[in-house]
This record gives structure tokens, sequence and C-alpha cells, in this order.
């Protein structure tokens, strides 16, 4: 069982790990999985003191990747979760989406994956980057809770329907 350290254990742990184990500490990325997410209609919750709120059903999905080690990742997007959206005074709209997916093997996931999406009339769009957390039990993919990632969003093809398409990069 692992325990919390306080912070001078830490850094002892950190002064003890060999030379070069931490290279220059420049994180590098690797492509994790795809996901691609289909929405529902949007139910406008109204102005409130932070911005105009806005909720969107996640309907399913489906995702797939090369996990960790190659071991692959794939499965459905559990329909039910919601992305939460919040169009601010600036013009950039902060999202907030929970919602689970499902492997091919039968573990459930839990996704939290939060961002901000900038631009609009007179303003090139941005590009999203997303920071998702997992909540996967432990076993095969306890891996997902344990590694930072990045995410970036655009749409889906037309063809998926309302949706979009989330690339999940892992920090090594």
């Amino acid at each position: 069982m692992l325990k919390v350290l306080g912070a001078g254990c830490a850094l002892a742990i950190l002064a003890a790990a060999p030379a070069g184990a931490q290279g220059d500490g420049t994180p590098r990325l690797e492509f994790a999985f795809e996901e691609v997410v289909k929405l529902g209609a949007a139910t406008n919750v109204g102005e409130t003191a932070r911005g105009k709120r806005n909720m969107i059903p996640i309907t399913g999905g489906h995702f797939e990747g090369p996990g960790k080690n190659g071991e692959g990742i794939k499965g459905e997007i559990i329909p039910g979760g919601w992305d939460w959206q919040l169009a601010r005074a600036d013009g950039c709209v902060e999202i907030k989406a929970d919602y689970m997916l499902k492997t091919d093997d039968g573990v459930t996931i839990n996704v939290i994956n939060t961002g901000v999406l900038c631009g609009g009339p007179g303003m090139a769009p941005q590009p999203v980057r997303t920071h998702p957390v997992f909540e996967a039990p432990r076993g095969k993919y306890e891996w997902l809770g344990q590694t930072a990632f990045i995410g970036t969003l655009e749409m889906a093809d037309p063809a998926e329907g309302p949706a979009v398409k989330i690339r999940f990069y892992k920090a090594v």
C-alpha cells in the first residue's frame, strides 16, 4: 500500500533517483487513444453569475488506440455522461465533460475532461487542448490514473452525427 509522503520524503526520493533517470525533465507526449464522443441536443440553463451555462448530453461513441506499451485499449462510450459548458464574457467557453468508458474486455473507466475553447467572430479558432483525468479500477488499465495526459478536441467527421473527436496523449 502506498503511503502519502511529506514534502521532505518526496524530495529525498527524487534526490535518490539515479543520475539521468529524469533527463532534463522535459516531458514528451505519446499517443494513447482516440475517442469519437456522440452528443445530444444542448440544454440551455441560462445566465449565471459566471456566464451562460449549457449542458450537452453524451449519448455514446467509441474509442481505440495503442494504450500503454502497445497493449491496446478499445471500447464504447457509455451513454449518460454530460458536457457542462460555460460561455464566459471574454468569448471563451469552459468545458467539463464527465462520462464513462467501457473497454471491450468489460472494464469501466471514468473520464473527467476539462478545457477552454476560445475563438469566435473575427478571431481565428485556437487549437483546443484539454486536461483529462481517468479513474480506472486496479489492474490492466490503472496506468490511466497514474499518468498525466493532454487531449486535443475537434469536431468529428459529419458521418458520425453530432460528435467530437478527442485524441489523448500521455506524458512520458
